[in-house]
């Protein structure tokens, strides 16, 4: 893959909170996702993550509601009926292999992601997440820690990157046409040694 198609990629996977409920991602999609996050860096070779692949809407609506969907929108806490993923990978870590993995998780997790870009899914990570009830929802074993949750689905939303300077606010937030705008402080501005 050629930079300008990585960065292509990158560019289009943003955080997706809305989905066509409707289209259902085949188990054989899942488990190449999650091959992916498998292949992906572990500090010190670890490998502490286990993931959990949920699919079935009424399951999924049940996870829908233990999640925190976007902070900034104080109009709206999550997706509609019609409007909600069709799938979640729950991402654990085995607490026999390691106390707290989160750099681990975020690299399979945004791996996840990636993936699914490239196969015209779309998705969000969450760390907001109601753990002890999403723990006895799906009966994971207390061995097992809950560190992120991936949402996917296909997307039914569009999300534009909105270049601003340093010190511009960075609130994500949707237009009247529920276009959803995420700002992004320009490179230039970030590099601190020109």
């Amino acid at each position: 893959m050629s930079t300008r198609k990585f960065y292509e990629l990158v560019n289009k996977c943003r955080s997706i909170r809305r989905f066509d409920e409707s289209v259902e991602i085949s188990r054989e999609t899942l488990l190449e996702l999650i091959d992916l996050a498998r292949l992906s860096p572990t500090a010190g070779n670890n490998q502490p993550l286990r993931f959990s692949i949920v699919k079935g809407q009424e399951t999924c609506n049940s996870i829908t509601g233990l999640l925190g969907w976007a902070g900034a929108l104080k109009d709206w806490d999550r997706p509609a009926a019609g409007e909600r993923p069709s799938a979640y990978i729950i991402i654990l870590f085995d607490t026999l292999k390691a106390s707290n993995p989160k750099t681990d998780s975020g690299i399979a997790a945004h791996t996840i992601l990636l993936g699914a870009v490239e196969k015209g899914l779309g998705g969000c990570m969450f760390g907001s997440i109601k753990r002890e009830q999403l723990q006895e929802l799906l009966k994971i074993d207390r061995q097992f820690s809950i560190s992120l949750v991936v949402a996917l689905g296909k997307p039914a939303e569009q999300v534009v990157i909105e270049q601003v300077s340093l010190g511009e606010d960075l609130h994500y937030y949707r237009d009247n046409e529920s276009v959803h705008h995420v700002p992004k402080i320009k490179l230039n501005d970030l590099v601190l040694n020109g």
